[in-house]
């Protein structure tokens, strides 16, 4: 009898083994397949941008025309982008971080058939027409479904789901920024709510977002997103200056949500207004902003350049981040696919230089280079309006490879969530989330 039992139990124990060992063969096939589709994104996207670059640089140089290709190229790449999403999958607009967190509680569907070609070449339009977006808002959701693409084909269990798709997500955060280590941190602190948290579960995160990132850097190579000096400790004396930075942080986290949902409920209106209308009114004013000022347009990534190359004067930083701040929110609110994450990164790096080189001016001594403060403020504003701190950190530090500021950027990162929190500032994913579930509520009594 003890020899029957103990052979169930052998038997038992290896038909556990085999079923996380094939599901953790599975995270690692969404892995590699997320890497090659944020890699291929990545490339195909700096073509276009790069391609828009030109056009940017030659308006007025050759008459008319040279002024109209840029305003004729925001405006078909917004229309496309915008009719792709309404016609054929109106969850593929915007972040699609709040649409993951819902399919995970069952609350959305997750039609990756439908969002998988659609948010990979809507957000090509969108985020090469110039607007001020992303593209770590379309990896992750590519991701995900991606997840939900492994899980159906092979006919899984629903019970696998949550890990899978959650391993396709941080894959994705993983591809878009180089960033393996942000991408698991970014599940389980950010959907901590939404993610079923156990070993095997946690391990598929870790395999999916570390092959996808392998794979992307075998595509596109291994250097850090945005390349930079890599500074030493600061002054240990100077360290409450990160306590100041991140009051500052979470008071801009507070007014980027409120008005980023106060703008959503403004713009709305215009979700009634055929595509091409839509079109005309976004491309033309980003590009004409584009015209006379590139840096005031376009992800991010050549405007922190710039910033970092101390480019700027400080009254132009200042006019740069307001600037900036209200393009963001202006280019989220029309339905068009594309991340807050790097506009939200870009408006902390420039708010971290204008507060480095204002406090360098009354503390030179403490301060030996303001530059440390803009990966602080990277830190600090994603942590104030994401309210997720570990991952604040964790981006920064891996998109600049600035592993000796881990101290200040938890002293600017805690102070940032719990200060914000404190004012009642909701995480803005948990908000989009709720006013995703409220309009298609609303949309459901309509059609009734």
């Amino acid at each position: 009898m003890s020899l029957n039992l103990s052979n169930f139990s052998h038997h038992r124990l290896n038909d556990e083994n085999t079923k996380h060992f094939k599901h953790l063969f599975y995270a690692l096939i969404i892995g590699l397949i997320v890497g090659l589709v944020g890699g291929f994104f990545r490339i195909i996207l700096s073509y276009i941008e790069s391609f828009r670059d030109i056009l940017y640089h030659h308006a007025g140089h050759s008459g008319f025309m040279s002024w109209l290709w840029p305003i004729l190229f925001a405006i078909i790449g917004i229309s496309i982008a915008l009719f792709l999403v309404r016609r054929y999958a109106p969850e593929a607009s915007g972040s699609g971080v709040q649409e993951i967190e819902g399919a995970l509680d069952g609350l959305r569907p997750m039609r990756w058939k439908r969002v998988l070609p659609i948010k990979f070449i809507a957000s090509l339009f969108s985020l090469g027409s110039g607007l001020l977006l992303g593209r770590e808002g379309p990896t992750i959701q590519l991701g995900a479904n991606i997840g939900q693409m492994v899980k159906d084909t092979l006919g899984l269990s629903d019970i696998e789901k949550n890990s899978l798709v959650s391993a396709g997500a941080a894959a994705g955060l993983a591809s878009a920024f180089n960033a393996p280590f942000a991408g698991i941190i970014f599940v389980i602190e950010e959907m901590h709510g939404h993610f079923k948290f156990n070993f095997y579960s946690l391990a598929s995160i870790m395999i999916g977002a570390g092959t996808s990132d392998f794979i992307v850097r075998m595509m596109v190579g291994s250097k850090p997103i945005i390349q930079m000096t890599v500074f030493p400790s600061p002054n240990i004396y100077g360290l409450w200056l990160f306590i100041c930075l991140g009051l500052l942080c979470s008071i801009v986290g507070l007014f980027y949500n409120k008005l980023l949902i106060l703008s959503l409920d403004f713009f709305q209106f215009s979700s009634k207004l055929p595509v091409i209308y839509t079109g005309i009114f976004v491309g033309v004013i980003i590009a004409i902003i584009g015209i006379f000022s590139p840096d005031m347009i376009g992800g991010g990534y050549n405007t922190i350049a710039k910033v970092l190359d101390h480019s700027f004067t400080l009254s132009f930083l200042l006019f740069l981040f307001a600037a900036r701040m209200l393009l963001s929110l202006f280019s989220y609110s029309f339905g068009v696919p594309g991340g807050i994450f790097l506009p939200m990164l870009t408006l902390g790096v420039i708010l971290g230089m204008l507060f480095g080189v204002s406090m360098q001016h009354f503390f030179p001594q403490l301060i030996s280079n303001p530059g440390v403060y803009t990966i602080a403020g990277m830190a600090g504003i994603f942590a104030a309006t994401v309210r997720a701190p570990l991952t604040g950190l964790v981006l920064a530090v891996e998109m600049t490879s600035n592993y000796e500021l881990i101290l200040p950027l938890i002293i600017t990162t805690v102070t940032a969530s719990v200060l914000t929190s404190f004012l009642g500032n909701k995480p803005i994913y948990s908000t989009l989330l709720k006013r995703t579930l409220a309009n298609a509520k609303q949309k459901n009594k309509f059609e009734e």
